[in-house]
């Protein structure tokens, strides 16, 4: 069991005010920080690029922002919350009414405490997100309203970070989290945290079959970055997953894959089933997260989501109200277990296939039979040696893996995994 509870807490706390967005400083901290867990690579894309359909855009960078009134009180200050901003919002210096000002102004309509997560990405605009009392506040004055906001938007790059673990195959697993939220804890922030911790945990561990790629990037846009900077790579990849909302105080669920038989959604049942959780199945849709980008056509990555409340799902989703209070350590501990367990399955998934498929092996020919025959007294029960030899022949055929196969015999892996590299060597199994 992975417990790394007290870690999780002391980075939350240190992320969690980071004015993270597409591009900028707050970006390259966090990932530096991220550094300090895991050795990240951090990867640098100029604005301007083009990637496929989309151009990486202007960095932004933010200083401070506000709305005062007429007595020069701060109604509305970004240094107290940053999601009071709309992000990538341009600079502006003016004085308005309320009746100018009304309509880039944004609350939430059924949270009236809360302050909500709003965006403009790519339309040049401005604009402030407030309670249900500043909104109030604010309507009910009647001298005009002094507005800054102090930010730039000028060329720069946007960055992501990435780690690459190698293991005995090349082909690899991709694991993914987006960094670009900012101050919200649930959504992004604890599926970044437990990113970094299963790659360490991961790395610890030896004889890994399969090589994973860890990527850190800006939800949508740094997704369709790094598949574009990485086209071949990620062109050979069959499976991943994407990390994010798995700290709440709800219900477990998992997003399937695209394909909906993929083994992937199999082994995700498998992990809830066997640790007794009940859990919510979410079929695929184009909505959601970086999944959408790697199961596009061009990738066809099946990728599946284990999460606790599930984005879209939590009535506090982009809201200010995801924060500090609403996620905890220990529950993106206890999810961090449940990805680790799915990724042992992972390492298990291995698949071989017996290069005598026509009628059985000579087993006396490869050293594999008693000298004296005429002796056995054969049951249905993995024994002896013989026995788990001639049960491995029979199902190894090249569609099964062998964690299935295992649970066939009712035999663990690891009393398995001796007499397959026997039969590897003597050249009569092959992994595929």
């Amino acid at each position: 069991m992975i417990d790394v509870t007290a870690e999780i807490d002391d980075y939350l706390h240190r992320l969690f005010p980071l004015c993270r967005s597409l591009t900028g400083e707050p970006n390259r901290k966090t990932l530096r920080i991220i550094q300090e867990i895991v050795p990240l690579s951090i990867h640098e894309v100029s604005s301007g690029t083009e990637i496929y359909d989309w151009v990486v855009p202007d960095e932004w960078t933010v200083r401070d922002a506000y709305i005062v009134n007429s007595r020069g009180i701060r109604v509305v200050d970004f240094k107290n919350n940053n999601l009071h901003l709309v992000s990538y919002s341009v600079p502006i210096h003016s004085t308005m009414c309320w009746d100018e000002l009304r309509s880039h102004i944004h609350k939430h309509d059924q949270l009236p405490d809360a302050i909500p997560y709003r965006t403009s990405y790519y339309q040049r605009d401005w604009g402030f997100c407030v309670t249900g009392a500043q909104y109030e506040e604010l309507a009910n004055e009647t001298e005009p309203l002094t507005v800054r906001i102090d930010t730039d938007l000028k060329k720069g790059s946007l960055s992501y970070g990435e780690y690459l673990l190698p293991g005995g195959s090349n082909q690899e697993i991709l694991i993914s989290c987006y960094i670009c939220h900012p101050s919200m804890a649930n959504d992004s922030l604890s599926g970044v945290l437990l990113t970094a911790f299963l790659a360490r945990e991961l790395a610890k561990s030896k004889n890994r079959k399969w090589s994973y790629r860890f990527i850190f990037v800006p939800e949508t846009i740094g997704a369709i970055t790094y598949c574009a900077m990485n086209e071949a790579a990620m062109k050979k990849i069959d499976v991943g997953l994407v990390v994010t909302t798995v700290g709440g105080p709800g219900a477990y669920g998992y997003k399937q894959s695209f394909e909906k038989m993929h083994p992937i959604n199999k082994l995700i049942e498998e992990v809830f089933n066997e640790s007794k959780l009940t859990f919510v199945t979410y079929p695929f849709d184009i909505h959601g997260s970086d999944e959408r980008q790697y199961s596009s056509q061009g990738f066809r990555i099946n990728t599946a989501t284990i999460s606790r409340d599930r984005y879209y799902e939590y009535p506090f989703y982009h809201t200010s109200l995801d924060n500090l209070l609403f996620v905890s350590a220990s529950r993106i501990n206890s999810t961090l277990s449940l990805y680790w367990q799915l990724v042992r399955k992972l390492e298990s998934r291995c698949i071989y296939r017996n290069r005598v498929p026509f009628c059985e092996v000579m087993l006396s020919r490869h050293d594999l039979y008693p000298a004296t025959g005429g002796a056995q007294r054969p049951n249905n029960k993995c024994e002896s040696d013989l026995d788990l030899v001639l049960w491995l022949l029979h199902y190894c055929d090249g569609k099964e893996d062998i964690a299935t196969i295992a649970r066939r015999l009712e035999t663990p892996l690891k009393s398995l995994e001796p007499t397959l590299e026997l039969l590897v060597a003597k050249n009569i199994l092959e992994q595929v």
